[in-house]
């Protein structure tokens, strides 16, 4: 079987409905809404787009705020970061989402068998309550671009393995974590045991750092994705993260042939 490769934005420029069609109109088949400076979504609201969405059934999902270190020193701020993820996970249930996307962390003064040690706990915990409050949306830690922050593609998924979460792989912060050096077969080779996968995908600025800024997406790039997802026949959703998201996603979905 042919895997599916569903496309989106991350953003629908706001809660009106209008939105949501016009994006269905236009061919595309996800949609990430950004809650990444705070959860600013109506419960009223979210309601509605669920309403809607099970006609255009688009495919849901949420990034959370960036303000999140599941591996801080300090409790209180552990404890918000957890508070903004359930934040989530409750308007996500509403909504209808799949996934709550999330930066997990930074590694800071731990050593990276701590920092994995911690933040596991901190998932744990954060999955116990959103059970007992019957919240749906999967947890998707995200890797990320910059080699101070927790999350390698390695780390996350050995992350899954041990939690039960699911995972966002984002081939751009891959890109710039590791230098520009991005190795597609060997990450697809990982990704095909663990089904569907949710992805973020665009151009990159990066340094000896990492990460710098996100880029419009460029069609060679778009190209290299697609023909090693083919290749290993990887079902998945890619969220575009651009400065233009909408634009780029039709971009995408344009090229995928």
């Amino acid at each position: 079987m042919v895997a599916k490769i569903l496309i989106g934005p991350a953003g629908t420029g706001g809660s009106k409905l209008e939105n949501f069609e016009e994006l269905k109109k236009s061919g595309l088949d996800a949609v990430e809404i950004e809650f990444t400076y705070g959860v600013w979504m109506t419960k009223e609201d979210a309601k509605k787009i669920a309403d809607l969405n099970k006609k255009l059934n688009l495919a849901l999902s949420i990034h959370a705020p960036y303000f999140i270190n599941l591996n801080s020193a300090e409790k209180q701020k552990i404890g918000a970061s957890r508070a903004r993820i359930l934040k989530c996970l409750e308007m996500g249930t509403i909504l209808g989402v799949k996934y709550v996307v999330f930066h997990p962390g930074f590694y800071q003064k731990t050593s990276k068998e701590e920092a994995f040690k911690n933040i596991k706990e901190q998932i744990l915990k954060i999955m116990e309550e959103a059970k007992a409050k019957h919240y749906t949306p999967e947890l998707a830690p995200e890797t990320t671009g910059k080699e101070s922050q927790f999350g390698d593609l390695d780390e996350l998924i050995q992350m899954k393995k041990e939690t039960g979460c699911s995972i966002c792989v984002d081939f751009a912060h891959l890109r710039a974590r590791y230098n520009g050096k991005i190795d597609y077969d060997a990450i697809m080779t990982k990704l095909k045991p663990l089904g569907h996968i949710h992805c973020h995908f665009s151009g990159i600025e990066f340094t000896a750092k990492g990460e710098r800024k996100h880029l419009l997406t460029e069609e060679k790039d778009i190209d290299e994705l697609f023909k090693h997802l083919k290749k290993h026949n990887i079902d998945c959703t890619i969220i575009n993260e651009s400065p233009d998201p909408l634009g780029d996603a039709l971009k995408m979905k344009k090229r995928l042939k």
